[in-house]
């Protein structure tokens, strides 16, 4: 049962065609390309979100320090 041959593969693609017809699969190649060219934006707008969030996270955190003095808690106060 090893490998199967060109010949086989031609007998499968031709089957596949035959079922779901030429302007299907050029539909379904299309999203799928489509599908892969977002993936790979997603993952270069993740690195270069990736790489200013450090700088992101630091100012938050530098407020909330510097916030925590002035700050009430409301719910706290709401409970006790």
């Amino acid at each position: 049962m090893g490998s199967f041959s060109i010949w086989h593969w031609l007998v499968v693609l031709l089957i596949v065609v035959l079922v779901f017809g030429t302007k299907k699969l050029k539909n379904m190649g299309g999203d799928l390309g489509g599908a892969v060219k977002g993936f790979k934006d997603g993952m270069k707008d993740g690195a270069t979100a990736t790489e200013e969030k450090p700088v992101a996270t630091a100012q938050v955190a530098n407020a909330a320090v510097a916030s925590d003095k002035t700050t009430i808690d409301v719910e706290a106060r709401q409970k006790s």
